[in-house]
């Protein structure tokens, strides 16, 4: 079984660049996609960014493509965010992820094993 810690936010002007990682336990971390979500206060979480074991397949919610970039290091049992020209509505708690298989999926439920999340503020 497969666990991920994630770290990484921070307050940033908007315009900025932050990146997160996700620390994954366990061996069989290449077998599994990996996904970011975010959850602002007042709203649900929502999908942001997924990838899938190898690294050979991305998918991105429509508010973040062209601005932030998924990627994973199987060597280091490691998954980032890239996240660039940061808006403030990019402001939340950002989660890391681990998917029930091996490609990226959007929803939650598609998602079997979650971090603490990560505060990323964004301000104007």
């Amino acid at each position: 079984q497969v666990q991920s810690v994630e770290s990484g936010g921070g307050l940033v002007q908007a315009g900025g660049s932050l990146r997160l990682s996700c620390a994954a336990s366990g061996r069989t971390f290449s077998v599994y996609a990996m996904g970011w979500f975010r959850q602002a206060p007042g709203k649900e979480r929502e999908f942001v960014a997924g990838i899938s074991g190898n690294g050979g397949s991305t998918r991105y919610t429509d508010s973040v493509q062209g601005r932030f970039i998924i990627s994973r290091d199987n060597a280091k049992n490691t998954v980032y965010l890239q996240m660039n020209s940061l808006k403030p509505e990019d402001t939340a708690v950002y989660y890391c992820a681990v998917g029930a298989g091996y490609y990226p999926r959007t929803r939650r439920d598609e998602y079997a094993t979650w971090g603490q999340g990560t505060q990323v503020s964004v301000s104007n």
